[in-house]
């Protein structure tokens, strides 16, 4: 089994007072946690890759960690998570793939009891490739107020033969969020969903 080869991490955080509107009474806050990494399998197509899945567990639990202690160190502030992986040009969209079960999987495990399945993007691109990760709330997914998205990159990176694998946690609804739908307050908690 490949070792991870980390080369770079980087913790982005931002904290949004207004969107044109009044300031918020609380800033949200939105955090992105990016690991870039050598991509055992780059150049060369590889049948059997799940297995990379396991070997990347510890690096999602850190990377959560990473968030939550950014965020303020109290996970029940956290109420909404995405994840996604940028695949350097000797790659493939699959490699970033296997991001899915560890990414997640770490974030619920560092919060505790989210419940919302965690959304994800990916895509092959070479070094200042730019990602949208989508956001949506830790609970239940359909949560309007909650849908969002981090922009993130890495200037140098990913590589061709790397990986930029990316966390996002945020704090709350978008600032101004004004358009219906399943308040998060109003959550069922039974399905993930409402």
């Amino acid at each position: 089994m490949p070792d991870i080869e980390l080369r770079k991490r980087l913790l982005i955080v931002e904290e949004i007072f207004h969107e044109g509107g009044p300031v918020a009474t609380v800033p949200l806050k939105r955090a992105a946690a990016i690991s870039v990494i050598k991509n055992p399998f780059a150049g060369r197509y590889v049948e059997d890759i799940a297995f990379f899945m396991k070997t990347l567990e510890p690096l999602g639990i850190d990377m959560a960690k990473a968030l939550v202690a950014a965020l303020g160190g109290d996970p029940a502030v956290v109420q909404g998570y995405g994840k996604g992986a940028i695949v350097g040009a000797a790659g493939e969209l699959e490699h970033g793939a296997l991001w899915h079960v560890p990414g997640g999987y770490a974030m619920r495990a560092v919060l505790g009891d989210a419940k919302a399945i965690v959304a994800s993007a990916k895509k092959v691109g070479g070094p200042g490739a730019r990602l949208d990760i989508p956001v949506t709330h830790i609970n239940a997914s359909y949560v309007r107020s909650h849908f969002d998205a981090m922009e993130v990159g890495v200037p140098d990176g990913p590589r061709a033969d790397e990986l930029a694998l990316v966390l996002v946690m945020t704090t709350g609804a978008r600032i101004h969020a004004r358009v219906g739908g399943l308040a998060a307050d109003a959550i069922k908690g039974e399905d993930g969903l409402r």
